[in-house]
């Protein structure tokens, strides 16, 4: 059994590879022993069966009480579909922050008149004959529109670049293992 993948509970009954040992029907996987390895704290029926089994390797000592568990697990795959999901509810949630900021940055930049005094100053440079006016080009609903259309690129582009990316995760976890994490409970 590699180190860091989950056994399910009816492994307990299982003899390991290699042994010879095959359990009884209805036994509870410990030869002479009166409780069932479920009901077993996880330190004894650890221990019971390095006992049995010693080719599985030597017993590490019990944790002590008050001493914080380790558990080393390794991150081998990731699902495709909750990597999409997930970057897309992220994605839109950018998006509306993004439409409400630029809402109010344009907010405060209009209330401070400073599209006014743009156009002052183009008007100053340019020459009183030109018709251009920047408070035209930058109206609320036209940069709403082009923050939106930005909103809606993004929420694409994102979604698409992270499962592509949980992808390729996949493929390279697959020829080193992925990524080893060690947990602790403190």
């Amino acid at each position: 059994m590699q180190r860091g993948t989950a056994r399910p509970s009816s492994a307990a009954t299982a003899p390991l590879p290699g042994s010879s040992r095959t359990p009884a029907a209805g036994s509870t996987g410990s030869a002479g022993s009166a409780a069932p390895a479920a009901a077993r704290p996880a330190g004894q029926a650890s221990a019971a069966r390095a006992a049995e089994h010693p080719e599985a390797g030597h017993a590490a000592p019990a944790p002590a009480a008050d001493a914080p568990r380790r558990v080393r697990l390794s991150l081998s795959r990731v699902s495709l579909w909750s990597v999409a999901r997930l970057a897309f509810l992220l994605s839109v949630a950018l998006g509306i922050i993004a439409v409400v900021a630029v809402t109010v940055l344009w907010s405060v930049l209009n209330g401070m008149g400073v599209f006014s005094q743009l156009d002052s100053v183009i008007s100053d440079v340019v020459g009183s004959e030109s018709e251009f006016r920047l408070a035209d080009l930058l109206s609320l609903s036209r940069v709403l529109s082009v923050t939106v259309f930005l909103a809606v690129v993004d929420v694409v582009l994102l979604t698409l670049i992270s499962t592509l990316g949980a992808l390729l995760y996949n493929l390279a976890s697959g020829l080193v293992g992925g990524v080893r994490l060690t947990l602790s409970d403190d």
